[in-house]
């Protein structure tokens, strides 16, 4: 049960805990610059305009590109015949 708390997301997004990690992190560290660059945007309306949907946008980019990558993985998979 225990381990299942920190495997069962990770593969179904087909990652290991590691390689999941290392994305999550990234992809936090990003949404916290966007959101100091938004915070900023706030107080000084001349300063990072676009920083916070600039950011939104590239992280959703790399979010559908990878989910596109892994549906045609699986299509693939799928399709494939064995010749033994």
């Amino acid at each position: 049960m225990f381990a299942k708390l920190f495997t069962d997301h990770p593969a179904s997004v087909g990652e290991s805990y590691v390689e999941h990690f290392g994305v999550a992190s990234r992809f936090g560290t990003k949404m916290i610059v966007g959101g100091f660059g938004a915070m900023l945007h706030a107080f000084v309306p001349a300063l990072c305009k676009s920083t916070g949907s600039r950011t939104i946008d590239g992280l959703h980019a790399e979010m559908v590109a990878k989910r596109n990558a892994a549906r045609a993985a699986q299509t693939q998979l799928k399709t494939v015949e064995y010749v033994i």
